[in-house]
């Protein structure tokens, strides 16, 4: 697990460095609507950019393509990260923490700047239980996400899901941490 999260400590800090040299970004920032326009700044509060409201009321920057934004949380959505970061699972659970709705909400935001894109939205399972429970419990993880989705504005005819119960493990192994990493729901484009 600490591994995992060097590794994701790199990745931002990488992408962090990427955004400062120039590369082009979507900011979410609910407040930018409030504050004054900048000097030299149109009415629209950012020089030259054009404001828009999202459908959770925060102030979107367009500012060219949608190949990466940064929320008003700090999370960083880019199509490799919407790929490979899944949404992992309580055992025995369908139930979306914390942490994984403000990884789906960065995902959602995404899938809105990027609408000719399709996903497929994979449940698994670690291997305790049934295979017949875990392709049912499998197909509720993937749903349960693409639920969180749609109530974010992800139309449904640009989501698909289906269950993959314990047949695709992400860890063989037989013990807490590698059921851990397979209780989860995985994102695969269309």
């Amino acid at each position: 697990m600490h591994r995992r999260w060097k590794f994701i400590g790199t990745v931002l800090c990488i992408l962090l460095i990427l955004t400062a040299i120039g590369c082009q970004k979507t900011v979410l920032d609910p407040g930018a609507a409030m504050r004054a326009p900048a000097e030299g700044a149109d009415s629209t509060g950012a020089a030259g950019d054009m404001r828009e409201e999202n459908l959770e009321g925060q102030a979107m920057i367009n500012e060219g393509p949608a190949d990466e934004i940064v929320t008003a949380d700090g999370v960083v959505m880019n199509r490799e990260r919407f790929i490979n970061q899944d949404i992992f699972f309580e055992f025995d659970s369908s139930t979306l923490s914390a942490d994984s709705q403000a990884i789906l909400k960065a995902k959602a935001e995404w899938m809105k700047r990027n609408a000719h894109l399709s996903i497929i939205i994979e449940g698994h399972c670690d291997n305790r239980g049934t295979t017949e429970y875990n392709l049912a419990l499998g197909e509720r993880r993937a749903e349960s996400v693409k639920r969180f989705m749609q109530d974010l504005g992800v139309p449904d005819s640009r989501v698909r899901t289906i269950s993959f119960g314990e047949e695709r493990p992400l860890d063989p192994g037989n013990d807490e941490a590698a059921w851990a990493k397979n209780r989860r729901a995985h994102f695969e484009f269309d």
